[in-house]
């Protein structure tokens, strides 16, 4: 496994970390804590070391699904989890921000996680409007105070919101977490340059493009259930794996895994600390971990 610094924190993490919003069960399958045990132990075994989680992959349920896999285990891992939404149920969450909704939603990943701290909170997904609010920013700097956050990041919701990226010294934010896959770019043209001058680190997410470029899918491929690619509009998601499909065909090297080859992908981007995909079962952990022998 490589290792990078993610971005003026000094934390050392795995390029490739673990996404687990499928814990909190809109992928279209239903996790047991054995599961999800037996997941983050390969994980671990592999020299992975990030874990990805959010107040609203399920009802705090990835978050706990987390904690029961790594109890005993809590100085081995990187745990950044957001702030900002509440699960209601399926693809269902209102937006909870003021000072008290974030200090509570803190306490209850806490809980749910079994520790005393994560090392990135990150704001998940808010508005320019929400976003500059101060006394958001002071209860933030007072749970750093508290030792309860090492330090904060902002999932950003818009590929090229520039103008929160911009900001982040006046929130106190030191990680940028954004959509980057070979099928979506946007990052590089203003997002990756600022958070390159101001030496913030970079989570990428969905780096699979949601699994198209895993090989996995056909144009035509049909998502049902709780899978919330079922919700996208048919023609979009076949233009997306047609496209996904020619960059298989054309891109990847013969013999090439291409979830590894799209993992790696990504990393080559000077900004990219680490990859965050998402998975569902050891098999995956695994593949995903291989793909730091195509970094170079």
């Amino acid at each position: 496994m490589l290792y990078r610094t993610l971005g003026k924190t000094n934390l050392k993490v795995s390029v490739v970390g673990i996404g687990t919003w499928q814990f909190g069960g809109e992928w279209g399958k239903d996790f047991e804590q054995s599961e999800a045990t037996r997941m983050l132990a390969c994980g671990k075994e592999l020299g992975l070391n990030l874990i990805d989680t959010a107040e609203c992959y399920g009802d705090h349920l990835s978050e706990s699904l987390i904690g029961g896999a790594i109890a005993g285990a809590r100085a081995d891992w990187i745990i950044a989890t957001k702030f900002g939404h509440k699960f209601h149920g399926y693809m269902n969450r209102t937006e909870p921000r003021t000072p008290a909704d974030v200090e509570k939603q803190l306490n209850e990943s806490l809980r749910a996680l079994r520790t005393d701290y994560v090392d990135l909170l990150q704001y998940h997904s808010w508005g320019d409007e929400d976003f500059p609010k101060q006394d958001v920013r002071d209860v933030l700097s007072k749970l750093i105070k508290s030792g309860k956050v090492r330090h904060v990041g902002n999932s950003i919701g818009s590929n090229d919101n520039l103008k929160q990226v911009e900001d982040s010294a006046g929130a106190h934010v030191e990680v940028i977490q954004v959509i980057y896959n070979r099928l979506q770019r946007e990052p590089e043209q203003r997002v990756f340059p600022s958070c390159e001058r101001q030496n913030l680190g970079v989570l990428a997410r969905v780096p699979l493009a949601s699994g198209y470029l895993s090989g996995k899918y056909k144009p035509g491929a049909a998502f049902t259930g709780q899978d919330h690619r079922a919700n996208q509009k048919p023609a979009a998601r076949d233009a997306k794996l047609e496209e996904a499909q020619r960059i298989i065909r054309e891109e990847v090297p013969p013999g090439v895994n291409p979830a590894q080859w799209a993992l790696a992908w990504c990393l080559k981007h000077p900004a990219v600390t680490c990859v965050i995909p998402g998975c569902k079962s050891v098999e995956q952990i695994e593949s995903n971990a291989g793909a730091a022998n195509l970094v170079v």
